[in-house]
């Protein structure tokens, strides 16, 4: 079952219980008022029943001579005829009271009886209408007490019975019919269904007509999942219908193809990136391999009949392309894993790191010159990235400063800038040089992978910051290595004790 027939179902189901609810109501409510109503007509002929008791007492014959079937406005003419005076006789008043007093206004003639404590009828106003007599009734006859009401059906009459003491052992039950009232309620019993069934009807339409409505937005939703799950395009989006539920949930859809593009767009740009690295480190390995391969199959056919000189300048070929090759798989090795999310991070002293760095550099570079301008500073990485990133650069530095030309290396706040004075960088290399393998034409001639700037960009992009070349002022190439979230020691003192893992630890700490 569809959702919406299943919306119009329930909507239509609680309609209909209100109208039946409502009807059933409306129902009960007037059938109330129009029994009060009787029931107010027949306390007023107890009233009547009232002065005729006061008169048998103030005149103290009785009934109980009188012929049960004979009608009471036809007693006071044998009680007339009886007595042989001129002038009604004792019961005529009686039989006026029931039989020929007049209605009140909106009152209409019923039936009237009179019983003794035994059950037997002493008078009644209609011979063909006997009222039925239960125990209840006979008590009240004998016993006296509060009048009551009952319903009774009587030679196919529906009647609505009350029952008074009458005083000295008897009853009076005084009765009106309900036809017109069971007719009324019949014909609101009719209205009411009829009612019913249309607000039914109509509530199942009208139902039906929100329940599209309703479910519009969730249309859209089925039909854009349908179209992302057929085609796997992302880029389909839903437009919300405002800041209801469903609104919110199309809001909440966009967000998640959002998401799940971007994610997308990242797995394929890796897979790209992956299978472009692939691509090059196939041409740049097969190159060495190549030569060295080369190598030692001379060595291996030729070595024994070879001068030694020519024997000793293939082995330090060979060696020489051996430690090459090592260095640019240990760089591929290095640019692969950059790409695994790390989390042996820690905080470490920045400035000395660099010094040691460079420690290494003036080691293998006697000959170039290394200007320092490093204030203390604290940042959070991984040492061991860092440190190669760092190292990257300098070494780059090196490579192209002439002999006797000075590498300048400043850190300062969030920026580490090394600079060389060698002859710069072309502008058309120079948007370039992070990428992996590149070369540019100065360099090509020159040892080494083409992976060393593009692992100190990686490096850069875990950190969070950035890694810029740009000409320098009176030449050479400026190197800047921003790494955001560094502070100097000040900053880190003023901030609260900051353990600094594998380096002398601030003024005023303990080494770690």
């Amino acid at each position: 079952m569809s959702f919406r027939r299943r919306i119009t179902i329930v909507s239509a189901a609680a309609v209909a219980i209100a109208v039946m609810l409502a009807s059933l109501l409306t129902y009960v409510l007037t059938s109330n008022q129009l029994h009060s109503q009787v029931d107010t007509q027949l306390r007023n002929h107890a009233r009547e029943t009232g002065r005729l008791v006061r008169f048998l007492h103030s005149n103290g014959p009785g009934v109980s001579g009188a012929n049960r079937d004979t009608p009471l406005g036809l007693l006071s003419q044998r009680s007339h005829s009886s007595s042989g005076k001129r002038g009604p006789g004792p019961f005529a008043d009686a039989g006026n009271l029931f039989g020929r007093l007049p209605p009140n206004p909106g009152e209409v003639r019923g039936y009237q009886q009179v019983i003794d404590s035994s059950g037997t009828i002493l008078l009644r106003s209609a011979p063909q209408i006997t009222l039925p007599v239960d125990g209840a009734t006979r008590r009240l006859a004998a016993q006296g007490g509060r009048p009551f009401f009952s319903d009774a059906r009587v030679s196919g009459k529906h009647l609505r019975v009350l029952a008074e003491s009458f005083g000295g052992g008897r009853a009076v039950q005084l009765a009106l019919p309900l036809s017109e009232v069971d007719s009324l309620l019949s014909r609101l019993r009719v209205i009411l269904v009829l009612l019913d069934v249309g607000g039914i009807a109509l509530a199942a339409l009208l139902g039906r007509l929100v329940a599209g409505a309703a479910v519009q937005p969730l249309k859209r939703l089925t039909e854009t999942t349908e179209h992302v799950a057929a085609t796997q395009d992302l880029s389909r989006r839903i437009e919300p219908g405002g800041e209801d539920e469903i609104g919110r949930l199309a809001s909440s859809f966009n967000a998640m193809l959002d998401a799940l593009e971007r994610s997308v767009s990242a797995l394929d740009a890796s897979v790209h990136a992956q299978r472009q690295l692939v691509a090059d480190a196939s041409h740049e390995l097969r190159t060495p391999v190549t030569s060295l391969r080369t190598n030692i199959e001379i060595l291996q056919q030729q070595g024994p009949a070879m001068e030694p000189d020519g024997h000793r300048r293939l082995l330090a070929d060979v060696v020489e392309q051996i430690e090459e090759l090592t260095l640019l798989i240990n760089d591929l090795i290095d640019l692969a894993r950059g790409e695994e999310p790390r989390v042996d991070t820690e905080a470490l002293r920045l400035d000395l790191l660099v010094g040691e760095v460079v420690e290494r550099a003036r080691r293998h570079a006697p000959a170039t010159p290394m200007l320092l301008e490093l204030d203390p500073t604290i940042v959070t990485a991984v040492p061991a990235r860092l440190e190669r990133a760092v190292s990257n650069l300098i070494d780059n530095a090196v490579k192209y400063s002439p002999p006797g030309e000075p590498v300048e290396i400043r850190l300062r706040g969030q920026e580490l800038a090394v600079r060389d004075h060698g002859r710069g960088i072309s502008s058309a290399d120079l948007p370039h040089i992070f990428d992996r393998f590149y070369r540019g034409a100065e360099a090509r001639g020159r040892p080494g992978s083409g992976l060393g700037l593009a692992i100190v960009r990686q490096v850069a992009s875990q950190q969070g910051g950035s890694i810029s070349a740009e000409p320098a002022p009176g030449g050479g190439t400026l190197m800047r290595l921003l790494l955001p979230g560094a502070e100097t020691a000040e900053e880190a003192s003023a901030g609260g004790d900051t353990v600094v893992a594998g380096y002398p630890a601030l003024p005023g700490q303990d080494a770690a």
